[in-house]
């Protein structure tokens, strides 16, 4: 258990209980025997951080895998843990012991995952794709393809598993024209974004393309809510609503005096600079929780307009938070 930078600025109007939430953490440009992150419970109520996986002391053997090292999206179903890493994807039980993992050829610089019934859904950079995991039958059984042209966005589905299996080569190339880097999924179909995707893409029936809106390029976690979109606006340091009529609410990202930080001046292009904006989740209706570099996760009041709480647990600016979510066991 670490002793994290914490503290509560306000309660909301209804005073609810401050949520426990489970994040990852990516630290860019680590080297091997360095730290390269893990995942958290963080506790606002009681103001604790509890990093229940060290990604360098885990079970897993990080060397070749992923383009750079830590875990990202994580989901839930039927009382285990589904955690995304760079290309491939990790089970773990509650006790965060894993389980089992899986691996697609077109699962390439994972970001964020979403499940939406029996199906989870997880961006491969890489490859411009949303792949399908079907959790009952433990297997991938469906990919799309997404392309931005002078038409229009369009999508082109294929088989993850390949044509003799997995890793066939009936898929895309590797490319990354799009960074898509979120997926949500709802009865209207999935809502997909990246930091060159020119907005939220929309796939519905018959697995037709469009854009749901316009937005900033280099945003993050962009996906619907309420009569709006909630996304990072990672390169403007804020987190915005942005409702239908256009109104905004407007979140600065925490930053720190430069000589409070870790590694502050290391400009090497792999690493988070401070104020990055990445790791998104709703708690309820109008509370919100962000994430941002160095590892501080933020709770806001979207009708309040307010920051409730806010903790960090690493100076290191490195040491960005990814993956967020409510911790719901």
């Amino acid at each position: 258990m670490t002793s994290p930078l914490a503290y509560t600025i306000a309660m909301t109007e209804n005073s609810m209980p401050l949520p426990t939430l489970i994040a990852t953490s990516v630290v860019r440009g680590a080297e091997q025997g360095d730290s390269h992150g893990g995942i958290y419970l963080v506790n606002f109520a009681d103001q604790e951080v509890t990093q229940v996986v060290d990604w360098n002391t885990s079970e897993i053997d990080f060397q070749g895998r992923g383009w750079d090292r830590g875990l990202r999206g994580i989901a839930f179903f039927e009382d285990e843990i589904y955690v995304a890493a760079s290309d491939e994807l990790f089970v773990y039980d509650t006790a965060f012991r894993i389980q089992r993992s899986f691996r697609s050829t077109y699962l390439k610089h994972c970001h964020e995952i979403f499940r939406l019934n029996h199906h989870l859904y997880l961006t491969s950079t890489g490859h411009d794709s949303i792949l399908a995991f079907d959790l009952e039958k433990q297997a991938f059984f469906w990919a799309i393809h997404l392309s931005v042209g002078e038409d229009g966005p369009r999508g082109i589905v294929y088989d993850p598993q390949g044509i003799n299996g997995p890793g066939g080569a009936n898929g895309p190339k590797a490319q990354n024209l799009l960074h898509l880097n979120n997926v949500f999924a709802d009865r209207r179909g999935m809502f997909i974004s990246g930091l060159r995707s020119g907005g939220i893409l929309h796939v519905g029936p018959g697995n037709v393309v469009s854009k749901m809106a316009d937005r900033p390029e280099g945003m993050h976690n962009a996906r619907p809510f309420r009569e709006g979109v909630l996304f990072n606006d990672t390169s403007a340091n804020v987190v915005r609503y942005v409702s239908r009529d256009g109104t905004q609410r407007v979140f600065p990202v925490p930053v720190y005096e430069p000589s409070e930080l870790e590694h502050f001046g290391l400009t090497d292009g792999k690493l988070a600079r401070q104020g990055f904006g990445r790791g998104l989740c709703v708690v309820n209706d109008h509370v919100i929780a962000a994430g941002s570099s160095p590892s501080t996760i933020t709770l806001y009041d979207v009708d309040a307009g307010i920051e409730i709480s806010r903790v960090n647990f690493s100076m290191d600016v490195r040491n960005a938070i990814h993956g967020l979510e409510v911790w719901p066991y």
